[in-house]
């Protein structure tokens, strides 16, 4: 799959300039402060706006993501300064190097079966014992891809040069529990480009199944960014909150 938004340079400034900080930052950073946590990994982390902020809190961040183009948008951020940025995946994480690691932005549904399984026992590993990972995917109960098609998804975003994009998804017939979708992007200078993705949805008994298989123990999982149980509320999401269980010795 080509993943435009963090590998095209036009294509990141749009992704770039469409997240703004939201409620989900604000849960983000709301959870990190209710621990300890003076290390911390962001995996998948982007053009880096969490991270950043993370870094401004005072806390030692690394963020790691294998596209180099929305590193660079990253390190041209101020205050970008103050975290360690590495190109990279899970495939490179140091060993308890960490007290804990998020993944945001529903980035567990761009990895396959084999990727997150890999993952997943990459991040244990890099989490001390008690470190927590925290994470964030749609969940696939809302059936969120019925409504991805250009009448209901289009929008128009504009850059900081004030240019105007054009921008819209649409979806392919799903194919199990893996959904193909292509996000349009039509410039003001009549350039399209597109981003491709095959998203890969997990319910809530598989996202538990996997993390104990991995090394953890589930505390949390929420269904809003209100903290409001799965299936209650209009986010639609499943954020969990896993803590790394001590390795067993043999």
């Amino acid at each position: 799959m080509w993943h435009g938004e963090y590998r095209d340079p036009r294509l990141v400034e749009v992704y770039d300039a469409e997240r703004v900080w939201g409620w989900e930052h604000d849960f983000f950073m709301r959870v990190l402060a209710d621990r300890m946590a003076p290390r911390v990994l962001d995996l998948g982390c982007g053009t880096g706006q969490l991270a950043i902020r993370m870094a401004g809190d005072g806390h030692d961040v690394t963020a790691v993501d294998p596209a180099g183009p929305a590193l660079d948008a990253a390190r041209r951020k101020p205050g970008a300064a103050r975290v360690r940025w590495i190109q990279g995946s899970f495939e490179t994480l140091p060993s308890q190097a960490f007290d804990a690691a998020f993944l945001t932005g529903h980035v567990v549904q761009h990895l396959s079966d084999q990727e997150w399984t890999g993952a997943l026992h990459a991040l244990r590993e890099a989490l001390v014992t008690d470190g927590r990972l925290i994470f964030d995917g749609q969940d696939p109960a809302h059936r969120p891809w019925e409504g991805w098609g250009r009448e209901a998804t289009e929008r128009g975003i504009v850059l900081d040069d004030g240019s105007l994009v054009l921008a819209w998804t649409e979806r392919a017939k799903p194919e199990g529990d893996v959904v193909p979708v292509v996000h349009h992007y039509l410039f003001e200078d009549g350039v399209e480009l597109t981003s491709t993705a095959a998203l890969r949805f997990r319910d809530e008994d598989e996202l538990r199944d996997a993390l104990r298989a991995a090394g953890f123990r589930v505390d949390q999982v929420y269904g809003g960014w209100g903290r409001e149980p799965p299936g209650l509320g209009h986010d639609g999401e499943l954020i969990v909150i896993a803590v790394a269980e001590p390795r067993m010795v043999r």
